[in-house]
């Protein structure tokens, strides 16, 4: 149990049988009356968001998550098989239990899989990755740095803007959070 003045953003509660995030949160004391909490909550399995007020000092259950480090090994159809690092023991995930983040889950990747109870609520991948360009425009003699950006299709599917210098074979590092370009591979 954890009481609403300890609300964070980031911690995880257990109502009404869902995992909801704290998005945001305020502690509101009125000149009359008593003090309460108003948060944000997103619920980590629909993405939906709401808003719900607690009392000041209200226990409210906590949702406890297992993080465990997997490498992804090969995929089988539709679905991704992925390997404990600790147990070795193999989990197949789907594309809609990995969410967004599938567009760069490449082989042999390391990646955190959150787990409430027995189900995946979430893959976590690392905030940057290394991938090559497998299409983009040619690029032309004076396209500079500042020049603009072009489209790009990476080695795992996803599509990046990158500047106009960036050719078909090179290796680029990727912001896995917003997906942008962040620079050549050093």
């Amino acid at each position: 149990m954890i009481s609403s003045n300890d609300f964070r953003t980031g911690v995880t509660l257990n109502l009404d049988g869902s995992v909801w995030r704290v998005v945001e949160f305020l502690h509101v004391k009125p000149g009359k009356g008593s003090a309460f909490v108003r948060t944000k909550l997103k619920n980590v399995q629909t993405g939906n968001t709401v808003e719900r007020t607690f009392r000041a000092g209200e226990t409210v259950p906590q949702a406890i998550l297992e993080k465990r480090t997997m490498q992804h090994t090969y995929k089988e159809g539709d679905q991704f098989v992925f390997m404990d690092m600790e147990t070795y023991e193999e989990t197949r995930l789907t594309d809609d239990q990995i969410g967004t983040s599938v567009k760069y889950i490449k082989e042999g990747m390391e990646v955190n899989v959150v787990q409430w109870e027995t189900q995946i609520l979430e893959v976590e991948l690392p905030n940057s990755v290394v991938l090559e360009i497998t299409e983009t425009d040619p690029g032309v003699k004076g396209d500079t740095a500042t020049g603009g950006t072009k489209p790009a299709i990476v080695e795992t599917g996803a599509q990046v803007m990158v500047p106009l210098f960036i050719s078909i074979g090179e290796r680029i590092k990727i912001d896995t959070r917003n997906d942008t370009y962040l620079g050549r591979e050093n």
